[in-house]
This record gives structure tokens, C-alpha cells and sequence, in this order.
């Protein structure tokens, strides 16, 4: 945290009139939206004429990598560091947390005179100090966990209609919105992009949609419904789909998440031309990861949640008018790492003396606007599989200039695996069909080497997951969910059981709750080392009692069951409110 704030610190304050020549910036990133999901890459059923008009307006990042899941690419994406330096491993159950002293974008960005807000899904961290408004964002509008309908929602949340209507946390309250999902979104964009200021803005407008369970108003998906959805309703070209195909209702819904984004996408290009900054933003478009159903992805190999070609590669475009030449096509191999050093640059961050971000990656804005820009080459890396901690040689990839080493295998947590390393030359074979490791081994060597030391250094500090504070005045009561418990047993099904690692910052009285989905008879386990124990009438889904805390580092491990003792498992939920102290 101390080498975090030294550098914001070291910001230097800008007059107002300063502050206005430098761009907004409006970046929006969309949740399991493949390469394929855009009528300009190709795709002929999916209607995105907004987003299509875009790319022709913008430059096209043609080869950007993103992590093949969604909170590695969230926290690259906004430190400029790879997800292992930040701490995030995976997406649920504790291993998305990312770590409170890593400087971000929206950090930066605050501290040298810019409004910022976050729209959208978040997946970083649901409690202090690990939310969004602890991280830099003066407004936010944000869903808790990985999205809505998974076990971080709210307890009242209908997981059948959570898309609608949905519960979020506005500035740190939570409320219950009213419409679909990305309209509500879009809606709090526009506000805070229209808002009257003398400061630039930086908007971070990250749709959950057209992630699943695909929930869309079925108006827009009925006209998809009567579409050929098959894979022979698409161009043959490249690999083959990913899966079964059998799935032409959730690929009708997702193509109308993405006509929705589309739509939305309008509304915020229109509100920045309202404010009269159509030429003094730059509004970057990508996506998280490839597509999380099986569809139709341009031919690129596989999908969400691989080291290939179809999980990583994704579509981004920038359009600065004036500055970036629409049109414009950069070939050059680029990643999530470079977006934060890019705007750092582009926004003209005034830093003092020698004082630099920590950045893995690298400012594009020469290879953007066609200035002089000397490029070394790089080798960039990906890599993920479950798990608490990253293991090496397990399920990565690295993409040079010309060639790129995969290691797909072991992506499950309990799989048996063997490294099978395949090299591909991506310029002339960019579906990955070829494999050339056995014609070209010291390729495979140098990348394979490249990896290594890559790895030693991201993971050497260690994934002791960071602690979620309780008792703090900036967050009380705290509602822990099982989007971020740990253990052998932890996971999202019902028989599932963890623990929660946090910090109790006062000692104090807690009023406990517990929730759980299913009735429950009664709860037992330790907080903090305290014994606790708290009957239920059997009918509802909540206890309340009190314990005592020290304050310090703690662990809370809750189990419920039934009457005869035999069904037990995890709560979905433990609140702990600070009441005051000890005999008070």
C-alpha cells in the first residue's frame, strides 16, 4: 500500500483550464463476448450495426489478448500488470480478490484531476477495501461478485429474473434498480458522462451481459429464435465450433445481449456528442474473454476458458478523433497490460521526478496516432486453470511477434494432466491447425524459457488472499458470500462449505446473521477463534446472535443443518455488524 500511494502521491495538481485539454476517456468492456460476436468479424445472424459502424470509425487492435476468464482480464486490464501480480487467480470462491495496494488506472487518473466512474460488473473484491469505490472510483453502479444471479446477488435477488430489476450498490448503498440490466447501466453512464464539470472524465461502462444465464427481454430474442442458429448457418471457415451445438435457445438469447450492448453502446456515443466531447474522448471497445456458449467465433480455436486462439484473442478498437486515423489496423501482437499505460500517456498524468507506474505493459499511443514508436519486440503471456494457486507449465500460453507456444492442459482442479506443448506460427496460421513444435524446437525452447521466467516473477510474492476488513466504519455491517470462501469443500453448489478469511479492525460486540437458501435448523462453528452456536425455528432461513471479536486477522467458519444433524453444509450468507464495544 506505501509504494501504491507514494506514487499517487507524486501526482502533480492540475489548474481546471489544464485539466479540460486533456481527453475523457470512455472505456467499455462486455462479459463473454467472443471475436465472432460482431457483424463486422463476420458473423451474419447477430445484429450490431452501432458496434459495426464503430470499428470503421476506429482503429482495430487485430491481434489483442485478453486472460480466457473474466477477473484475470478485469485486473490486468486496470493495473497494467498481469493478474498474478495483483493476486487474482480465478473468478470465484475467494481467488478474484484483488490485492488492495496495487495501483490503478481509475487511481491514477483521480489523483491527476479526473472523474471517475465505474458502471457496470466489478469481480474484483465485494468488500473493503477491495470495492471499486475503495479503488478509485468517486461514482459507482456495480453488480457484487462475477454478476448477477450467482451466489454473491443479493439475498432477495431472484436468480430466474435477476437480469431485470436487478439489486446493485450505488456508492457504496445497495438499491434495487429498475429495467433491464444494461440499460440501467448505460443509463448511470450517460448521467455521469453528460454531468456538468470543469474536470476530464474517465468512465469504465463493463456490461455483464451477454455472460449467462442469458436472461434478455424476449422481445429481442424472439426474431433470433427463428434464425438458423446451427453451425451451418454460419460461414465455414477455421476451426470448428467448440461443444455441443445443440444450443440454439441460449445462442438466440446471448445474440440478443449483444443487440442490446449495441443499443446501449449507441446511448453512450450519443451522450459524450451531447457534452459537446465527440472529438476530446477516447472511447476504447473490447471484450473480457471469447464467447462462454458454444457459437459461432470466426474460426478461431475454442472459447472462454482456454489458452487458444478463441479465449484470448478479442475484439478492440479505439477511436480518438483527430488523433487516431479511423480505419487504421494495427497487426502488431498487443494485450489488457497495455490499455492503462496507453491512457496514463494519453491523458497527459503529470508525474513527478522519476516516479512510474509499475506497468507489464506497454503505452500503444505511437503505434495509435502513426508517431514515431520504437517497438521492441515482446513476448506476452497467459495463463489460467483453477485453483487457489497458479502452477507451472498448467494451461498457458506464450504469443511472440510470429510464433505462439500453448500448454492447454489442466485447466480442471482435479484433472490429470501432462504437458502437450504445440507451437503455431499465428501470422499465417491464425486458427491454430498446424502445429509446429516438432519441426521447430527451439522455438518451443526459447518460449518455453520466456515462460518460465515469467512466472517466477509474477508469482513471487506469493496468493495469500487479501482480507476482508469487518467492524471498519467505511463498510458495516459486511455481508460475506460464498463468491469469496475458501477451503477444500468451498463452491457454489449446496452441500458445499468454506470459511472466510478477514480483519476485524474493532473489537467489539457483532450481531451475526446467517442465510441460506434452504431451511436450516441450526448453526455452529467459530468466528475469530469464538465459538458460535445459534438455534433456528427451522422455518427460516436466518439466525441473529452476538459474539464478541478481538480485532486483528480472523476466520470465519460457519456450518448449518438439519434437526438430525446429518445434512450440513456452508450458509449462503454471514452478515457481521459492528455494534460497539464490550459492554457497552
Amino acid at each position: 500500500m506505501r509504494y501504491a500511494l507514494s506514487i499517487l502521491c507524486g501526482l502533480a495538481a492540475l489548474s481546471p483550464a489544464a485539466a479540460q485539454e486533456r481527453p475523457n476517456v470512455l472505456l467499455v468492456i462486455t462479459d463473454d463476448q467472443g471475436f465472432g460476436d460482431l457483424g463486422a468479424h463476420g458473423n451474419p445472424r447477430v445484429r450490431t450495426p452501432s458496434l459495426d459502424a464503430f470499428t470503421k470509425q476506429s482503429a482495430w487492435l487485430k491481434n489483442f489478448y485478453v486472460s480466457p476468464v473474466c477477473s484475470p482480464t478485469r485486473s490486468a486490464l486496470l493495473t497494467g500488470q498481469y493478474n498474478y501480480r495483483t493476486g487474482v487467480v480465478d473468478t470465484f470462491i475467494g481467488r478474484s480478490l484483488m490485492r488492495p495496494d496495487v495501483p490503478t488506472i481509475q487511481q491514477f487518473l483521480a489523483a491527476g484531476g479526473y472523474r471517475t466512474g465505474l458502471f457496470g460488473k466489478w469481480h474484483l473484491g465485494d468488500n473493503y477495501p477491495l470495492r471499486p469505490e475503495d479503488r478509485g472510483f468517486q461514482e459507482t453502479l456495480w453488480s457484487r461478485g462475477g454478476g448477477l444471479a450467482q451466489p454473491s446477488d443479493h439475498p432477495d435477488s431472484n436468480p430466474a429474473t435477476a437480469y431485470f430489476d436487478p439489486f446493485l450498490t450505488r456508492n457504496g448503498k445497495e438499491e434495487r434498480a429498475k429495467g433491464y440490466c444494461t440499460d440501467v447501466f448505460t443509463d448511470a453512464a450517460a448521467r455521469f458522462i453528460g454531468a456538468k464539470s470543469e474536470r476530464p472524465f474517465f468512465a469504465y461502462v463493463a456490461y455483464n451481459a451477454p455472460h449467462g444465464p442469458y436472461q434478455v427481454p424476449d422481445a429481442l430474442a424472439a426474431p433470433y429464435r427463428r434464425l438458423d442458429l446451427s453451425a451451418a448457418g454460419f460461414p465455414q471457415v477455421g476451426q470448428p465450433w467448440a461443444g455441443k451445438k445443440d444450443n440454439a435457445e441460449e445462442t438466440a438469447r446471448a445474440y440478443a445481449m449483444i443487440e442490446s450492448i449495441d443499443t446501449n453502446f449507441a446511448r453512450l456515443l450519443k451522450a459524450v456528442a451531447d457534452a459537446g466531447q465527440l472529438d476530446n474522448t477516447i472511447v476504447i471497445f473490447l471484450t473480457d474473454n471469447g464467447p462462454g456458449g458454444v457459437r459461432f467465433n470466426a474460426g478461431l480455436r475454442n472459447r472462454k476458458g482456454t489458452v487458444y486462439e478463441g479465449g484470448t484473442r478479442v475484439p478492440c478498437y479505439v477511436r480518438w478523433p483527430g488523433r487516431v486515423e479511423a480505419g487504421r489496423v494495427i497487426e502488431t501482437p498487443l494485450a489488457h497490460i497495455d490499455i492503462a499505460p496507453t491512457l496514463i500517456e494519453a491523458c497527459r498524468i503529470p508525474l513527478l521526478g522519476n516516479v512510474a507506474p509499475p506497468f507489464d505493459g506497454r503505452s500503444i499511443l505511437g503505434l495509435l496516432t502513426g508517431g514515431a514508436a520504437r517497438w521492441p519486440e515482446r513476448t506476452l503471456f497467459v495463463q489460467w486453470h483453477r485453483g487457489d494457486v497458479p502452477e507451472r507449465y498448467r494451461a498457458f500460453a506464450a504469443r511472440g511477434p510470429r510464433f505462439k507456444l500453448v500448454q492447454a492442459n489442466g485447466v480442471a482442479p482435479d484433472a490429470k494432466w501432462a504437458p502437450r506443448y504445440e507451437l503455431f506460427d499465428i501470422p499465417a496460421d491464425p486458427f491454430e491447425q498446424r502445429d509446429l513444435a516438432a519441426e521447430r524446437p527451439e522455438e518451443v525452447a526459447r518460449l518455453k524459457a520466456a515462460y518460465d521466467a515469467w512466472f517466477t516473477d509474477v508469482t513471487r510474492r506469493g496468493f495469500d488472499p487479501p482480507r476482508i476488513v469487518v467492524g471498519s466504519e467505511k463498510e458495516n455491517p459486511v455481508r460475506l458470500s460464498r463468491q469469496d470462501w475458501r477451503g477444500p469443500k468451498a463452491g457454489w453448489t449446496a452441500d458445499s462449505n468454506g470459511h472466510w478469511e478477514v480483519r476485524v479492525e474493532r473489537a467489539g460486540r457483532y450481531q451475526v446473521t446467517v442465510r441460506s437458501g434452504q431451511r436450516f435448523a441450526f448453526c455452529t462453528g467459530t468466528i475469530g477463534g469464538r465459538r458460535f452456536d445459534a438455534p433456528s425455528d427451522g422455518t427460516r432461513s436466518v439466525v441473529g446472535g452476538t459474539i464478541a471479536l478481538p480485532a486483528g486477522d480472523a476466520r470465519v467458519e460457519l456450518t448449518i443443518g438439519d434437526a438430525e444433524g446429518k445434512d450440513r453444509r456452508g450458509p449462503a450468507y454471514v452478515e457481521l455488524e459492528y455494534l460497539g464495544p464490550v459492554g457497552s
